[in-house]
C-alpha cells in the first residue's frame, strides 16, 4: 500500500501530490440544483475536471452513488424489502456510471473510460475484476465502479473504501456539496467550525457522518486518507490533487485542526 498519511497543507502546488486516486461522487452531485435525476451541464463540468487530472497523468477510479434516482434505505423505510430496495439503488448507480462514461468519452479530447459493475450486466458494462481494473488504470483509462459492492446493506461510501484498498489508491476524494467537515451542521449553526484535519478515531468517536463508520474503519485499517471537499467549485478536483489545503483531511495520525 502506497497510501499517504500526512495532511495536505504545506504541499507544493507545482506537481501532483497523488498518482492514483479514488473519487467518490454522490448521485446528488450529478443532479445539481434539480430535485431528481441528472443535470447534463453538471455532468459535463465534472467530466472536464476529471479529464484535466487524467491529462496530468493521474490514475482515476470513481465510485458513484445513485441517490439522485433511487436510495435503497428510503425505499426500505416505505415498506420495501431492504435487499430489494438496495439492488434497485445499485442499478441506479450503473445508470449514473454510464452517464459519466458517456460525458468523458464525448469530450473534444475523449477520455477512455470503462464501467465495471459488481452485478453482471455484460451488454453495458464489464464485470468487476480487481486485476482488470488495475490494468485499465495502468493503461490510462478512467475506471468507474457501478452497482456498489454488489451486496445489499452496504453504502457506496463503503464501496469507495473497499475499491480504494483493492486498487491501491493513495487517497479517497469525497466530493460533496459542502467545503469540508464541520463540528455541527453549518446550515443550522452559523458558528459551526470547519476542520482542516481530523483523525479517523475522532471521526468515528464523534460520529462525523460525512462517510459511514464502516468506510472510515476500512480506510483507517488500510492507511488510506480521505479528503472531503466541495465539488461545486470548478477546479477543486485538481486543487486537491495538487495538494492545496482545501476541504478537510481525515487521516491516521493527523492533529485535529
Amino acid at each position: 500500500m502506497n497510501a499517504k498519511s500526512e495532511p495536505i497543507s504545506g504541499s507544493s502546488p507545482t506537481s501532483p501530490k497523488y498518482k492514483r486516486v479514488l473519487l467518490k461522487l454522490s448521485g446528488e452531485a450529478l443532479m445539481g440544483d434539480r430535485s431528481f435525476g441528472i443535470d447534463p451541464e453538471v455532468v459535463q463540468d465534472i467530466a472536464l475536471q476529471i479529464a484535466e487530472i487524467v491529462r496530468d497523468g493521474i490514475d482515476v477510479a470513481i465510485v458513484v452513488g445513485g441517490g439522485n434516482i433511487f436510495r435503497g434505505i428510503n425505499g426500505a423505510a416505505k415498506g420495501m424489502d431492504r435487499a430489494t430496495a438496495d439492488y434497485i439503488g445499485m442499478i441506479a448507480t450503473v445508470m449514473n456510471a454510464l452517464t459519466l462514461q458517456d460525458a468523458l468519452e464525448n469530450l473534444d479530447e475523449p477520455i477512455p473510460t470503462r464501467v465495471l459493475s459488481a452485478i453482471a450486466m455484460q451488454e453495458i458494462a464489464e464485470p468487476y475484476i480487481r486485476r482488470r481494473a488495475i490494468r485499465h488504470l495502468e493503461n490510462n483509462r478512467v475506471v468507474i465502479f457501478g452497482a456498489g459492492s454488489g451486496n445489499p446493506y452496504f453504502t457506496t461510501d463503503t464501496t469507495a473504501a473497499l475499491r480504494g484498498a483493492e486498487i491501491d489508491a493513495e487517497v479517497i476524494l469525497k466530493a460533496t456539496k459542502v467545503d469540508g467537515i464541520y463540528d455541527s451542521d453549518p446550515k443550522k449553526n452559523p458558528e459551526a467550525r470547519r476542520f482542516e484535519s481530523v483523525s479517523f478515531d475522532y471521526a468515528l468517536i464523534h460520529d462525523l457522518r460525512v462517510m459511514d463508520a464502516t468506510a472510515f474503519a476500512l480506510c483507517k485499517e488500510n492507511g488510506i486518507p480521505i479528503i472531503v471537499f466541495d465539488l461545486g467549485v470548478t477546479g477543486n478536483i485538481r486543487r486537491v490533487i495538487m495538494g492545496e489545503s482545501i476541504g478537510t483531511y481525515v487521516g491516521g495520525s493527523c492533529e485535529i485542526t
